[in-house]
């Protein structure tokens, strides 16, 4: 139990350090793009939305490849290469001369970031199964930490220059690669790992693990929803400038916030509603905090009423874990890693759509040549869809924890070439794993 416990709080450490250096750069980004655009807010607006969506494909590409790969080869080397890869990409966006090297360097991030579903999978590997929606809320408290202190300091670092904050950033990434390599132990054992296979590795045909069990597609809906609806937070930073004409100091402090409240619920609160209530009243009762977050957001008159708006949508966070651990029981051990890069590859899926989707939005309502004048449209549009995915989510069934580990599933990912979708035979509802 004790080395359990100092491996997950290698990971957590692992994270938080990515967290921090990615939240440095989240209020100075759109503002770098507004300059390099002279300050035209449409299309920073339409510009944020193809950074977003160039980072997101390249995350549903290679997300499913460094799963993968973590199965087969362990999942620190795959950690280890995406720090030294964001490492990189923050250089190389420090030193843009023009928003086409910016765009460069987004690309690399997308390509890089895999230390996040690869943590996920190296929590399930040292983790019992009804401790795991405990355990991805301390990954929540993690992320919650590194958007806490990150998006601020970025904001304070961003009043000095914008390019300060990405050099911090890759400083950051290096140290922790460096605690990585120095400390880090393997959490997959060589029994445990599982050959690599192109047709797993695919980012289409990884999408089918998420269709080998009917309980396990309905809670990838559900997730689906919520990665959309997560989206709207691409568009916080134009919008507070937009309505309430906040200076990158403002916006850190405000997704300082953010980061506070979500690491305190997800710390403190996940694993106390989830043995109160179960995983499945955790994961509706938090989507409809967060509905109700999002509906205060854009209903907001000043800034006031939008900070308000902050611990309402946190709340949100106590769902997430618990639909990520529900996920986890309905696979193999072996397959962890994959169930992880296919979740990844999913939500990047909604990165490529959520983001431009909000900041067309965004653009639209604030557009003066339209009659409907809405800033606060992207958030109504957030609340409607958490509230959907919470109406799904009081269908799902709670997992049992006591069945063998390695039950069949309705299909498998060998039995589709890379990336063909075969028709699925429609199994039925068999029991939950």
């Amino acid at each position: 139990m004790k080395n359990r416990q100092a491996a997950v709080i290698f990971v957590l450490v692992t994270v938080t350090l990515d967290i921090l250096a990615m939240g440095l750069i989240i209020p100075v980004l759109p503002k770098l793009i507004l300059d390099f655009l002279g300050g035209k807010m449409t299309m920073a607006a339409d510009w944020n939305g193809w950074f977003a969506l160039v980072f997101a494909l390249m995350q549903f590409v290679f997300s499913p490849v460094l799963g993968v790969l973590s199965d087969r080869f362990g999942r620190r080397p795959v950690i280890l290469l995406s720090n030294l890869g964001l490492a990189l990409d923050y250089v190389v966006m420090a030193l843009a001369p023009t928003i086409g090297w910016l765009f460069l360097g987004r690309i690399i991030s997308g390509i890089t970031t895999s230390s996040i579903p690869t943590a996920m999978a190296y929590i399930s590997d040292v983790t019992p199964k009804e401790k795991r929606a405990a355990a991805f809320g301390m990954i929540g408290m993690a992320f919650g930490i590194g958007f806490a202190f990150g998006p601020a300091i970025g904001g304070m670092l961003g009043s000095v220059s914008p390019r300060l904050a990405f050099w911090v950033s890759a400083g950051l990434s290096l140290a922790n690669w460096l605690y990585g390599y120095l400390f880090v132990p393997e959490s997959l054992s060589r029994e445990r790992r599982k050959s690599f296979s192109l047709r797993r590795a695919n980012p289409l045909g990884s999408l089918v693990l998420l269709r080998s069990h009917p309980e396990l597609w309905r809670l990838t809906t559900i997730q689906f929803l919520a990665y959309t609806a997560h989206n709207v937070f691409g568009v916080w930073v134009l919008y507070a400038i937009y309505r309430f004409d906040w200076t990158e100091l403002t916006t850190g402090l405000s997704l300082m916030v953010v980061g506070i409240c979500t690491g305190a619920i997800s710390a403190l609160l996940t694993g106390k509603m989830v043995k109160r209530f179960g995983e499945k009243a955790t994961l509706y009762i938090g989507q409809l905090f967060g509905a109700a977050g999002m509906f205060v957001a854009g209903i907001a008159r000043n800034s006031l009423q939008f900070f308000f708006s902050i611990p309402i949508i946190s709340l949100w966070n106590i769902s997430m874990p618990a639909a990520q651990s529900m996920m986890t029981h309905r696979v193999s051990e072996r397959e962890q890693g994959e169930l992880q890069g296919a979740i990844q590859s999913m939500r990047s899926i909604t990165f490529i759509i959520g983001p431009i989707l909000f900041l067309r939005v965004f653009s639209w309502f604030i557009d003066p040549k339209h009659h409907i004048h809405l800033p606060g449209a992207p958030y109504f549009l957030a609340a409607a869809l958490l509230f959907v995915a919470a109406l799904l989510s009081t269908r799902t069934q709670q997992p049992a924890l006591d069945v063998p580990p390695e039950l069949p599933r309705v299909v498998s990912t060998e039995d589709f070439g890379a990336g063909v979708a075969a028709p699925l035979a429609d199994a039925g509802e068999t029991p939950p794993r």
